[in-house]
């Protein structure tokens, strides 16, 4: 079984996710491989709070350009979190 940090890397702070705070909903950034269930364990054993639902997302890479050379970004997947009534996890 993965270790809950390497399940989730790090919480976003975007100004979406500021709007979306006051709704109990907070944007994480995951491992790629992981699925909903290995998320939401992850979560309630970080943060300790109770999750109410996962929604993840794969988010495509943008292309890049350096001199002449055309690439892209690699792609990554985030997860949105929807924590139960009562449950707060406290960004400082």
């Amino acid at each position: 079984m993965k270790n809950s940090h390497d399940v989730v890397k790090s919480m976003l702070r975007t100004e979406k996710g500021s709007v979306m705070m006051p709704l109990n909903k907070y944007i994480f950034w995951v491992d790629k491989s992981s699925n909903k269930i290995e998320i939401r364990t992850a979560i309630e054993d970080i943060y300790k709070v109770k999750v109410s639902s996962v929604n993840t997302m794969i988010v495509s890479g943008k292309p890049k350009r350096v001199r002449h050379a055309l690439g892209y970004t690699s792609e990554w997947k985030k997860a949105v979190v929807t924590l139960k009534e009562g449950s707060k996890i406290d960004v400082a």
